[in-house]
């Protein structure tokens, strides 16, 4: 592992980040010279600092703070190791650790063991998900009152308007994504297709498919921070806030999926279009858990704003096969690649979390053999469904009480995630929705 440090001389800090409850990054600084005793025996800090509100501050009522003793736990680097931080004047490296106890069992409040303890229930029944995420964001002119799009670096103009699928808007950014690229090669981040969006200054880039849905969570993560940090170099800000502008759509993050066998073959593939059995027992579970992980894919106030209808946001628990408006699409193509697009996340999501919810609700639809409603047609906007929660009080009531997230979730996570967000809804009640903007813009 400081086999890279040695190659890269020039990095003389380092930077040891866990994520937090809500994908903060969280950590310390450390001298480059000192990575030798990172690495070999990792770093400590109080376990109460992988659950902080989105401010940064203890929860009130926690277990984790004064009734423990605000115990430490043990950070140990993840497989990713080392890797630059392009968005840094000074020559950096990252490196990316997770949470353990004491005794060396992993500690379930971490949101990177909440995932990896889905995928060894994967892994005990011979199967491996194969994950790839789609990333909207917004690049915002902050440095006024209101919010605006960012004047074009070429042509020095301001186009307010939406630019769906636009090679001009692309271009007229073209530094910032070129650097973005170079950025993400470096730091071994799959992206692959950018495109303009429906939303003021909104812009969406792939991840390539990946069968280690960890690393898969990893790369959506570390994409995240580098979009941020590169836009402050350029002179703007990007945010993944679900809904920074009230007129225009909001930013997801859309989850594709498909399982393979011991024999690397897709168990949601049948030849045709429809898929397999266990195909429909996978979105079965999806949509059991739906309604219950809203606080997972909605995770904050600004959340709720684009779970609207005709937003190009699912507010109904459905699938669909190659339809949009649906939560759960089946997507067309060649059936080697049957898999299901999960369509509910806001961009503001842990991706840890997120995909943790995504694949354990699948999971539990095939353990169950699970059988959805029939899949619907035209506009799931019109049709009489069951509603996601529309507000955020609802949806942490529901993941606190849903047997389907407890199937998922260690009690402990779930315990940490409500008191996180039951203390944020208190708070953010008395801001401003300009004062909430201002929090969300640069955190989610």
């Amino acid at each position: 592992m400081n086999n890279w440090l040695r190659k890269n001389p020039q990095v003389r800090t380092i930077r040891v980040a866990a994520a937090d409850l809500n994908g903060q990054a969280r950590g310390k600084r450390i001298p480059s010279r000192f990575a030798d005793k990172v690495t070999t025996e990792g770093t400590r800090f109080p376990v109460s600092v992988l659950n902080l509100d989105i401010w940064g501050e203890d929860i009130d009522d926690s277990p984790l703070v004064f009734e423990s003793g605000d115990a430490d736990g043990v950070l140990k680097p993840t497989e990713r190791g080392f890797m630059p931080m392009p968005w840094l004047d000074a020559p950096s490296a990252l490196l990316p650790i997770w949470m353990f106890r004491e005794d060396g069992r992993p500690y379930p409040g971490d949101p990177r063991h909440a995932l990896r303890a889905v995928l060894d229930r994967y892994k005990a029944r011979g199967l491996t998900p194969v994950c790839a995420v789609e990333l909207e964001f917004f690049l915002i002119d902050d440095s006024g009152r209101n919010l605006q799009v960012p004047i074009s670096p070429r042509s020095g103009k301001r186009r307010k308007a939406a630019e769906t699928m636009s090679i001009r808007a692309l271009d007229q950014f073209d530094l910032f994504f070129t650097d973005l690229y170079d950025a993400c090669e470096e730091m071994d981040i799959p992206a692959d297709t950018a495109i303009s969006e429906a939303g003021l200054g909104q812009f969406e880039i792939n991840l390539m498919h990946c069968d280690d849905a960890l690393r898969a969570a990893d790369d959506a993560w570390l994409f995240k921070m580098l979009v941020k940090g590169l836009a402050r170099r350029h002179g703007f800000a990007a945010s993944f806030m679900a809904k920074p502008y009230e007129d225009y759509s909001g930013s997801g993050l859309h989850t594709h999926f498909s399982v393979l066998d011991e024999n690397g073959d897709n168990i949601f593939d049948d030849g045709g279009p429809k898929g397999t059995a266990t195909l429909r027992h996978a979105v079965a579970g999806c949509m059991n858990a739906m309604r219950g992980s809203a606080l997972v894919f909605c995770p904050h106030a600004n959340s709720f704003d684009r779970m609207v209808p005709e937003s190009h946001a699912p507010t109904g628990v459905c699938w669909a096969y190659e339809n949009r408006t649906a939560a759960i699409r089946i997507p067309s193509g060649s059936h080697k690649a049957r898999r299901i697009e999960h369509r509910v996340s806001g961009g503001d999501v842990n991706p840890y979390l997120m995909l943790a919810a995504v694949l354990g609700a699948a999971l539990n639809g095939i353990e169950d053999a699970a059988e959805p409603p029939a899949p619907i047609t035209g506009n799931a906007y019109a049709a009489d469904l069951p509603r996601m929660p529309s507000d955020w009080k609802t949806a942490i009531d529901l993941f606190e009480s849903c047997p389907h997230v407890a199937r998922i979730f260690a009690p402990e996570m779930v315990r940490n995630f409500v008191l996180t967000k039951r203390q944020e809804l208190h708070y953010m009640q008395e801001l401003t929705p300009e004062e909430q903007v201002e929090i969300y813009l640069d955190t989610v």
